[in-house]
C-alpha cells in the first residue's frame, strides 16, 4: 500500500469512534423529536430538518476532502486566493 508523504491515516478506534458518536446524536435527535410534546406535522418538518442537515454535511465534508485531494493544477483559481 503506498501512501502519500505527510498524509496520516486514522485508526480503527478513531473511525469507531465517530460511527459510534454519529449513530448516538441521530439516535438522541429521534428520540426527542419522537417525544416532542407538538402535533405530528412539526415533528415531521423536524425530522425532515435534521435529515436535511446530516446529508448536506455528507456533501460538503466531501466536497472539501475531494477538493484538498485534488492536485494543485487541477483549479486554476484556489479557493480563497487573492487576485
Amino acid at each position: 500500500m503506498s501512501e502519500t508523504p505527510g498524509k496520516q491515516q486514522n485508526t480503527a478506534a478513531f473511525y469507531g469512534q465517530a460511527v459510534a458518536s454519529f449513530a448516538v446524536a441521530m439516535a438522541a435527535t429521534a428520540i426527542g423529536i419522537y417525544r416532542l410534546n407538538a402535533d405530528a406535522w412539526v415533528r415531521g418538518f423536524l425530522a425532515i430538518a435534521v435529515l436535511y442537515l446530516v446529508t448536506s454535511s455528507f456533501t460538503l465534508a466531501k466536497v472539501i476532502r475531494d477538493r484538498q485531494d485534488a492536485p494543485a493544477q487541477a483549479s486554476p483559481y484556489p479557493p480563497f486566493e487573492k487576485r
